[in-house]
């Protein structure tokens, strides 16, 4: 069977690629997003529309209540028993590496048990003296990770203390424990990129606004008033919807809330791209290089047929 990973930042195109990969070889898309697997949180995450599930059958999409942390051991449960039902070929289609990496290496991260209470502690501390005060903690225990960890993402930086308070290493020692072995799925790995990065930007910035004008007030709104998005869950945290809680609740201004989607956006695109250049696996295809989409599929059937 033949397994076809295309990764890469959100808005990148990597979606339409996909598609056209699927029905070029008869085959169906497994989604490595972690936030379109939330139920009803659909134009916030760019779910693929009617049309495009009608074209090709896709997996783990729509698979988790919002009001739950839904774990990477789900996710590759479930991605891996899709994986193995495909008959002629898979094509997993995502921006979120630790799902790509999990599924296709094996890689089992390590779980920790929670310390609750030490959390409700950390999370005191944060809402006490503020969000750099934590951060500050965990620079001094851990640099390395407190580069990567911005100081707003609260609950990162307390599982990252957890970590050293349950383990006695670092976050850093810790993840080291998962370095990837020979892959466990054999997979042909792409991912897209702009050489010019103002080019990804723009396409972001259309996106969110498609997102605004196509509803996606309404859409957090209703959530909110459903308990769908309850503080503290992964769903709560999700760009596009953080912001416009705020919004919501009357604390900004839809264009704020707007613009602000705009700027989270570029810096997670950002973070993924630095996850994704670390892959000595991946060839990386820029669609700036090309006119058309159906070019860039021609430089991804070239690159599938020089590994095969």
């Amino acid at each position: 069977m033949k397994l076809i990973s295309v990764a890469g930042p959100t808005a990148s195109g990597k979606s339409d690629l996909a598609l056209m990969l699927a029905e070029h070889f008869g085959g169906e898309i497994i989604s490595f997003d972690s936030m379109q697997i939330y139920r009803g949180m659909d134009i916030g995450t760019a779910k693929p529309t009617k049309a495009e599930l009608a074209r090709v059958p896709h997996h783990m999409i729509d698979v988790a209540d919002p009001r739950e942390n839904f774990s990477v051991a789900s996710f590759v449960a479930g991605a891996k028993a899709a994986v193995e039902a495909r008959g002629k070929c898979a094509v997993l289609c995502g921006g979120t590496g630790l799902y790509q990496d999990s599924l296709v290496y094996g890689t089992e991260f390590g779980e920790l048990e929670a310390d609750e209470a030490y959390r409700a502690e950390l999370a005191e501390l944060a809402a006490r003296e503020g969000n750099a005060a934590l951060h500050a903690i965990l620079a001094e225990k851990d640099p390395e990770a407190a580069e990567k960890i911005h100081m707003n993402n609260v609950k990162r930086v307390i599982r990252a203390l957890e970590i050293i308070k349950q383990s006695g290493m670092t976050k850093t020692e810790w993840d080291k424990r998962a370095v990837k072995n020979a892959q466990a799925l054999p997979a042909i790995m792409l991912a897209l990129n702009y050489r010019d990065r103002e080019k990804l930007y723009a396409r972001i910035d259309k996106r969110v606004d498609i997102m605004l004008e196509g509803g996606l007030f309404g859409e957090v709104k209703s959530l909110y008033e459903k308990g769908l998005l309850p503080e503290g869950s992964t769903a709560y945290d999700a760009i596009g919807y953080k912001e416009m809680l705020a919004c919501v609740r009357g604390e900004e201004t839809l264009f704020e809330a707007g613009e602000k989607i705009k700027l989270a956006t570029r810096h997670y695109a950002k973070r993924q791209l630095t996850w994704f250049l670390r892959n000595k696996d991946i060839t990386w295809l820029y669609p700036d290089d090309y006119g058309t989409k159906e070019e860039l599929f021609a430089a991804a059937l070239e690159v599938i047929a020089k590994h095969e």
